[in-house]
């Protein structure tokens, strides 16, 4: 026997015993097997590690892509529901509250006027751009059981159609005055009695349509706001029932004007909410724009709840206010028509201004809803002015100021129609032009849209074969 020499690789187990070289092979080879396994499961456990870290890498991404997905799918569906509601908020507001729209503003006025108890008053309603005319109003100087020195007057603003503003133009005020809460003891009635009475009364023919309607088997969908004034010798009792709204000039200052009832005011909304419903773009329920009003009994079945706690609620709020023979001037009732493009100042201002020009009251109503007309109202509109015995007298120094106004607003039209050359301009390129110009002494809170009927006149006058595409009556584009 050979001590063994050099191996495989020049490997010589030591103390080993060469037998045809095959127990030093087998060594080796067990060695080499040894250290391969254990390369190869480090490689494995290295692979798998590997493969954990891109598997979780991917899921991570898979949830990432998929938390994005979800969040493009919610702004989805939330873009599409406010364009369904600013669709269905259009819609409404063109059918169920605004109505339809005519190609051309309708323009004939119902004028009424009359006196009574040191009271003047004048109205004016007008159909303007609507398809269908839902306003309504009451005046009524003197009322009968001993009431003779007592006045009411109100406007109805009617929506989803007329039926319950006229039904309330002819009975509201004898459910009011009928009732024993109004009569109280004998004698004339206290301010308490007044102020529960009006409430009763709003409530009694809520009530009594309601049966009617039943009766109908639901034909009459319609629903009516109110706002009034019940006038006393000594009080004011002002009534509110919806977002027409009534204001009091006195001392040359709006004294006192009434609150919308809008489904956004904080108790109207706490009220519809404990109803069941809800406030979407300022509606209720997404549908209706007020959130007091008499009718609409489609929202106001909600069992479990009386009348005042409904969705829409038919109680009007009542304010008196004790006269001021010294102070008071004048009271302005309208539909939201006419406030939808003026405010309480400027209305104020605006009626004090005109009637220092003229003592025609139907004629301030009148300029009134045509102001406002062109200020660019698109709904109905409904004025009742009434004067106390201090209310603006005509001034002669206004009514040359006025005349002074008119004849240069005639020079101007004129230059500028000169101006023009080949051709004439538009009615609304002269319109535009001096609206561009600081012209002295319009009427305060009707500005140059109060002068639109002698500027049209004019322009007429110079242009009579104007073209009668450019409708002269359009307020689109106007300013």
């Amino acid at each position: 026997m050979e001590q063994g020499g050099s191996g495989e690789g020049g490997f010589t187990p030591p103390n080993k015993i060469r037998v045809g070289g095959l127990a030093a092979h087998m060594y080796f080879f067990r060695r080499k097997w040894a250290a391969e396994t254990v390369i190869s499961t480090r490689l494995r456990k290295s692979e798998k590690r590997k493969m954990r870290k891109r598997r979780a890498k991917e899921i991570k991404r898979g949830q990432k892509e998929k938390r994005i997905r979800r969040r493009k799918e919610r702004r989805g569906r939330h873009k599409k529901r406010i364009s369904v509601r600013k669709i269905r908020a259009t819609d409404l507001e063109n059918q169920d509250i605004m109505g339809a729209f005519l190609d051309k503003p309708k323009m004939e006025k119902h004028n009424a006027q009359g006196q009574g108890n040191g009271l003047r008053y004048g109205l004016s309603s007008m159909q303007g751009w609507r398809v269908e005319m839902e306003d309504a109003h009451t005046a009524v100087i003197g009322l009968p059981s001993g009431l003779e020195t007592w006045s009411f007057f109100a406007v109805y603003d009617g929506h989803a159609g007329s039926q319950v503003a006229k039904y309330c133009c002819e009975h509201l005020l004898d459910h009011i005055t009928n009732n024993q809460d109004f009569k109280g003891s004998a004698g004339a009635p206290s301010v308490e009695n007044v102020k529960n009475g009006i409430r009763t009364g709003f409530l009694e023919i809520d009530e009594h349509m309601r049966v009617m309607s039943e009766k109908k088997h639901g034909a009459d969908r319609s629903g009516s706001t109110a706002v009034g004034v019940l006038i006393s010798p000594q009080h004011t009792y002002f009534i509110n029932c919806g977002d027409s709204r009534g204001l009091l000039c006195r001392n040359r200052k709006v004294y006192f004007f009434t609150q919308d009832h809008k489904p956004s005011n904080p108790l109207e909304k706490e009220r519809i909410q404990n109803a069941g419903g809800s406030v979407m773009i300022q509606r209720v329920n997404g549908s209706l724009a007020v959130s007091r009003a008499l009718g609409d009994f489609d929202y106001k079945c909600v069992h479990g709840k009386g009348p005042t706690e409904q969705l829409v609620s038919p109680e009007p709020e009542v304010h008196d206010i004790e006269r001021s023979e010294e102070d008071d001037q004048f009271i302005i009732l309208a539909c939201d028509g006419i406030w939808d493009v003026m405010g309480n100042e400027e209305l104020c201002d605006f009626v004090r201004s005109r009637l220092e020009v003229t003592d025609d009251l139907e004629k301030v109503c009148n300029e009134v809803v045509d102001t406002c007309l062109y200020k660019g109202s698109r709904d109905n509109m409904s004025v009742i002015l009434i004067c106390f015995p201090n209310a603006p007298k005509v001034s002669p120094e206004a009514v040359k100021k006025e005349e002074e106004l008119d004849k240069y607003l005639e020079s101007r039209v004129e230059e500028i129609i000169k101006k023009q050359g080949d051709g004439v301009p538009d009615l609304v390129h002269v319109m535009r032009t001096l609206a561009s110009e600081n012209i002295p002494s319009l009427p305060p809170g009707g500005e140059l849209a109060s002068k639109r009927n002698v500027i049209e006149a004019v322009y007429n006058r110079l242009n009579p074969y104007k073209n009668d595409d450019t409708d002269s009556t359009s307020t689109d584009d106007m300013w």
